[in-house]
């Protein structure tokens, strides 16, 4: 059974090249891997861009499209729109019943986007619970991974310490003990023995491996036992962590190493910036834009010998480029042997090449919108029986299930 990765994008206009190379590229190689899902976080674009509605609207089908160019794959990868799904937004409301106003407020990301939107009133309470909201669409699809930068990392981390909290709350029940105790007794002498030394490890020490180990036991022996179940295993699992019946799955973040590419000016790539590259951009504009990019600015003639470190242009050679034509470039601009806009053709070659079947998928699903909406109506019942079984269990611990 393949494990499950969860992740979204705010549909708050056109994917850029840095939307590719650092999500969509990875999302792609991902869903040969694992059960892959895969939303429009369209009520989380609400937290920034709640005045400004036709963006979204806009957005969210084109969103998908650029997604299904960059080779997501229905058959592979589950496809939906958070807002379709209300599940999300109970879990989130029973999630904030037990939640610490404090976990939120310290999430690093809360005041870096407070000061870099000075422009937007982000004093509202969706704002400050949108870590939470973000917890609940991961853990409302027992999420085993969520691919991440390092910058998103605080927010898996709270994820994990909310799913924790749940757990210790509500995963214990009537009876806890006795049930593990017959759950136990089911192993062999030497199987309970193990456990027991790798559940007292990772409570003393939190140890990964203790874990790791404890879990491959439990399955091992839910695999093999007859008439063994998986609230049998998600008890043991439970009782291992020291949290009782795992209900919410811990997450860990996905890290994969993602290449660095600026917008034309050295900025952050972005669409509001007017610095972006758009997945979708006909190749005269693509060249226009990468001619008229920042370059070292001590290199303000031909004959000045430049240093790529400091050239935005660099960045791009570095994801677009090999050994040898990176070579071409340094050598070329630190002894002023080559121009910037001879520089410059290499990459605009190189993109114009990687978005030609992206133009073409995306103009034959341009030409088909119905096709477009039947992938995203498929994938949201998929989403839909997973989290309408996951409120159920999570209904059923909060004594809910009346």
């Amino acid at each position: 059974m393949k494990t499950r990765v969860l992740s979204g994008m705010r549909p708050t206009g056109s994917m850029h090249l840095g939307h590719y190379h650092g999500a969509l590229k990875n999302w792609v190689r991902l869903q040969d891997e694992h059960d892959c899902f895969y939303f429009v976080a369209d009520w989380h674009a609400l937290t920034t861009h709640y005045e400004e509605r036709e963006v979204i609207e806009q957005s969210v089908y084109e969103m998908v499209i650029d997604w299904l160019a960059a080779g997501l794959d229905p058959d592979k990868s589950t496809i939906f729109i958070q807002s379709r799904l209300p599940e999300h937004a109970e879990l989130f409301t029973l999630l904030a019943m037990g939640t610490p106003l404090g976990w939120l407020e310290r999430v690093p990301t809360y005041k870096d986007q407070q000061d870099k939107l000075r422009d937007r009133d982000l004093t509202t309470y969706g704002f400050l619970g949108y870590p939470l909201l973000q917890a609940a669409d991961i853990l409302i699809y027992k999420a085993t991974y969520v691919p991440v930068g390092e910058d998103q990392s605080s927010h898996v981390e709270l994820t994990r310490e909310v799913a924790r909290r749940f757990n210790h709350l509500y995963g214990r029940g009537g009876g806890f003990e006795q049930r593990v105790a017959a759950a136990l007794a089911r192993l062999s002498k030497d199987d309970q023995r193990y456990y027991e030394r790798q559940r007292k490890a990772f409570g003393e020490t939190g140890a990964h491996e203790a874990w790791a180990k404890g879990e491959a036991l439990v399955r091992r022996n839910a695999a093999a036992l007859e008439g063994w179940t998986d609230p049998d295993t998600e008890l043991l699992l439970g009782h291992l962590k020291g949290s009782g019946r795992s209900v919410l799955v811990e997450p860990q973040a996905l890290h994969t190493e993602v290449p660095k590419l600026p917008g034309l000016d050295g900025a952050k790539m972005s669409k509001s910036y007017g610095n972006a590259v758009l997945m979708r951009d006909d190749p005269e504009t693509v060249a226009r834009k990468i001619r008229g990019m920042a370059t070292d600015p001590a290199r303000v003639r031909r004959s000045d010998p430049g240093d790529p470190d400091k050239c935005p242009v660099w960045s791009f050679h570095q994801v677009y480029g090999n050994d040898a034509s990176r070579q071409w470039v340094r050598q070329g601009c630190t002894t002023a042997g080559i121009g910037c806009l001879e520089c410059k053709q290499p990459v605009i070659d190189a993109i114009v090449a990687e978005q030609q079947p992206w133009r073409e998928r995306a103009a034959a699903l341009t030409a088909e919108p119905k096709k477009v909406h039947w992938i995203v109506e498929n994938g949201t019942e998929r989403a839909r029986t997973v989290a309408r079984q996951t409120m159920k269990d999570v209904r059923e611990a909060m004594g809910l299930g009346y």
